[in-house]
């Protein structure tokens, strides 16, 4: 008989014990080995039973193991201890509260989803992940970060796998109650709300759950609460599920929403406000609009309250494909916003910053084009993806080359932490004194092959076992009440080189490449000499039947008696499984469509714990592989259609894997270690371990992004907002004199008539300004290699400077009646070869951060 509801009895702990309150209560166990090792020790089975959640743990004990366990005086000081420890870890100066110079003092991070710890599922894949790190990282350094999400009743979805390999979907309820969460109330003991006006006179209510993440405040939205209608309850039902305007729905809760939860918090916790808003995607972007309506309300126009906005908002784009971007029809993003939803905000102006470019749809809107509209800080999450980015949304700024695209990039990383194995920490602090594997010197002598490849191989057989659990778990929820197979439990084999592959499963990602030549496949898996064994795991989105349909071959695959033992699809791919796999597999298997990973963090959790990476150049690997730190597949970018590709890219990862992967794993020495596999690990902890950080990330943005972006805003806040409101008009103005700037006539000279190197170019340009002032604008001369047409590379720019005013013998100047303005440079030639040159108009300012930020550019024709 199943339960209609399920929730968590707390205990009564001893006050011996009390202070395991304080430690269950601050998600900062998810990543401090000690505090895990102390709720570990209150019962082992327990623990496990629960999947590591503390809160869970201390309901779920017997109160008679507390009892005990508060008579024992080194555990109670154990505990005490810890307490202290949490207590000095949030209070004393880190990092950043040591950095020299300006800096905000409060940063909100809005994101559709976080991924911390199993106990808390509130992620589907890489972003959750990523976002969930970087909090983790922004806690240990001391950044002043403000998470903001929402809480989701049925988080994603848990996985099931059918008799015939088909992914099933179920929805277990979560219960907030039985979470390290609280919600946030007012002094009077009432809850604080939040409000969003909706079309037809309905209003949506949202309740705050708090979670500590370290030093983190972070906050969660959530509507299944009595003042709602029960349609609208069901807005936080689910992590990407229900319809358009169901994700509508979302997004604005999380944006407009998140943005008054933490006015809202501010007031209660005396919290520093906001400098910059960091939107993680475009699922937030409407927190920019909230941000607009609030200004205007204190008498800015929307023109003004936007360069406000914009200067301290940072947008960080994770898709490299249009396909993964939100688009709403306009009627209905019109509908949701002729109302009182955002007051002072016109649906015109609201909808220019979602619309599409001019290869886009006039009746969609855009959540991207708004999010880059609305940040004048914005970046990939690769180089690659950086590239990517810039060619993908160059419509945003038609006539300037896609390297001036104002879209920075920022490698993502991994929260070291919480995605070490406990045996390679433990053998950090045993022989190199630290617990901080990111900075550990790998390279030491101090740590021999033997410690290497002994704690490489306790973690594969830790993982070993894990898989043997979960098949036979999820061979009793397809059989209930069978009796699980003996082969089951002898499934793969810990002395056997394994290698990992888990993520989402969007067919872009080729779970199946392995699978291109069956035949071959089944060679590897059985090798008589150098045998592999495969573990595969990922969820396919409830919507997309392809991905369901590859989750399904693969697992009629590894049914075939001939390679059960060898290759294996885990069910329900989460936290918990993760922390096992990465460091449990020898090699981290990769194979996307170049360029459509934007950054693909599996692997690097992986190579933190010393497994070698087996990938397609996409993503992070193109920057990090130096052929010494695992293999990179080729990509066959120039095959004639994509079976072509997949054929070859398949046969190119089946002859790495047979004659460069697995013999060195097997090459082993008169000790049983395989020297040249252990050197590649060491040299993977010692060149990867410090770059893959998430510490890392977390400094660049703060150094790259955050500090620039409150500097902006601090500048046009200043008096009143002076600055913001003269750099709205200063716009407006160049926007409109902008299609009468021309450039009328270029003259060049200088030069032989046969060009040498070290010749100089002498230039001048005549330059129509319609209006504006010389000082409003840049002449440029743009010059690099000429190839075949027009197009210039490798281009270079040089500012001319004005030789005079308007030329009054020159043809006047359609507003002023002047002639056009003399602008002159020079360019020394001092390279051979093929050689062009043009020149160009832009609009300066010393508020814009970039040349290209307005979209605008006169070239000389």
């Amino acid at each position: 008989m199943k339960a209609i509801r399920k929730f968590i009895v707390r205990a009564v702990l001893p006050p011996a014990l009390a202070a395991l309150e304080e430690l269950a209560g601050n998600l900062r166990w998810s990543w401090h080995e000690p505090t895990r090792q102390l709720f570990e020790h209150i019962s082992p089975d327990v623990w496990r039973e629960v999947g590591h959640d503390p809160t869970a743990l201390l309901g779920g004990v017997d109160p008679a193991r507390l009892e005990e366990l508060a008579g024992d005086a080194d555990y109670v000081a154990g505990v005490a201890a810890l307490r202290d420890d949490l207590r000095a870890y949030l209070d004393n100066p880190r990092w950043y509260q040591q950095l020299e110079g300006e800096k905000p003092a409060s940063i909100a991070y809005f994101s559709p989803e976080f991924g911390i710890a199993a106990a808390l599922p509130q992620y589907s894949g890489g972003l959750g992940i990523l976002a969930g790190d970087h909090l983790k990282s922004a806690s240990d350094l001391g950044v002043p970060l403000i998470g903001v999400g929402l809480f989701y009743r049925a988080g994603y979805f848990s996985q099931a796998i059918s008799a015939d390999g088909w992914q099933l979907e179920s929805y277990p309820l979560l219960d907030p109650d039985g979470l390290p969460l609280s919600v946030a109330r007012r002094p009077d003991g009432s809850a604080v709300p939040v409000t969003l006006a909706l079309p037809d006179n309905r209003t949506l209510h949202a309740r705050i759950w708090q979670a500590q993440v370290g030093r983190i405040t972070l906050l969660l939205l959530d509507t299944d609460i009595p003042e709602n209608d029960d349609d609208l309850r069901q807005v936080t039902d689910r992590l990407y599920g229900g319809s358009g305007e169901h994700r509508l729905l979302q997004e604005l809760l999380l944006g407009i929403g998140g943005a008054r939860a933490v006015r809202r918090w501010i007031e209660l916790s005396g919290h520093p406000e906001p400098e910059v808003f960091h939107t993680n995607e475009g699922h937030a972007g409407f927190l920019g609009l909230e941000r607009i309506s609030s200004l205007v309300g204190e008498g800015l126009s929307f023109q003004e309250a936007l360069q406000v906005a914009r200067a301290g908002t940072v947008f960080t784009t994770h898709t490299p494909v249009a396909a993964g971007i939100d688009r709403f029809p306009v009627p209905l993003i019109r509908r949701y916003f002729e109302t009182d939803l955002l007051p002072g905000v016109n649906v015109d102006d609201l909808l220019a910053l979602g619309a599409e470019t001019a290869d886009g749809a006039p009746d969609v809107f855009n959540m991207a084009l708004m999010g880059l509209r609305l940040g004048q800080h914005a970046n990939g999450v690769s180089r690659l993806h950086g590239e990517v980015s810039r060619r993908m949304f160059k419509g945003l700024w038609p006539g300037f080359d896609e390297s001036e695209v104002p879209i920075d990039s920022i490698t993502n990383g991994v929260h070291a932490p919480t995605w070490t194995d406990p045996a390679l920490l433990a053998l950090a602090e045993s022989r190199l004194g630290t617990s901080n594997t990111s900075t550990a010197d790998w390279a030491s002598a101090a740590v021999s092959d033997q410690d290497l490849w002994t704690v490489r191989s306790t973690m594969r057989r830790a993982f070993v076992d894990d898989v043997r659990l979960r098949l036979a778990a999820a061979w009793r929820e397809q059989n209930p009440g069978g009796i699980v197979p003996t082969w089951l439990g002898q499934v793969f084999d810990p002395e056997v080189l394994t290698i990992g592959f888990a993520r989402r499963v969007p067919t872009y990602k080729r779970l199946t490449l392995m699978l291109h030549d069956p035949e071959r496949l089944r060679a590897l898996l059985t090798h008589p000499e150098h045998p592999i064994q495969i573990v595969i795991a990922g969820k396919s989105h409830p919507a997309d039947d392809e991905g369901k349909r590859l989750i399904q071959r693969i697992v009629q695959f590894a049914a075939d008696p001939a390679v059960r033992g060898r290759i294996a699809f885990l069910p329900d791919y989460n936290i918990a499984m993760a922390q096992l796999m990465y460091p449990g597999t020898d090699v981290w298997l990769n194979n996307p469509l170049r360029p459509l990973e934007a950054c693909g963090t599996s692997g690097m959790k992986a190579a933190l714990n010393g497994a070698l990476n087996l990938s397609i150049l996409d993503g992070w690997w193109p920057e990090y592989y130096d052929g010494k730190n695992g293999w990179a597949i080729p990509s066959a970018d120039a095959a004639g259609d994509s079976a072509e590709r997949d054929r070859l890219e398949a046969e190119a990862l089946y002859d790495l894997i047979e004659h460069q992967v697995a013999p060195p794993f097997y090459d082993r020495g008169a000790d049983g270690v395989p020297t040249r596999w252990v050197a590649a690990i060491r040299h993977t902890l010692d060149g990867l371990s410090p770059e893959l950080s998430a510490d890392r990330m977390v400094r660049e943005y703060v150094e790259k992004l955050y500090r620039p972006a409150a500097r902006s805003e601090a500048r046009l806040s200043r008096d009143g907002y002076r600055a913001a409101r003269e750099l709205a008009a200063w716009k407006q103005r160049v926007s409109a004199a902008w299609p009468g700037v021309v450039v009328s006539h270029v003259e060049s000279g200088g030069v032989a008539a046969v060009p040498q190197v070290g010749d100089e170019l002498h230039l001048r340009a005549h330059v129509q300004l319609n209006g504006l002032q010389p000082t409003d604008v840049t002449v440029q001369v743009v010059y690099g290699r000429s190839q075949l047409g027009d197009e210039l590379s490798d281009t270079h720019t040089a500012d001319l400077t004005m030789a005079r005013g308007a030329d009054p013998d020159a043809a006047p100047d359609a507003v002023t009646g002047n002639g056009p303005f003399l602008f002159t440079g020079t360019v020394l030639l001092n390279s051979a070869g093929g050689f062009g040159y043009t020149v160009r108009v832009l609009p300066r300012h010393d508020l814009l951060v970039s040349p290209a930020e307005m979209g605008l550019v006169a070239v000389a024709s």
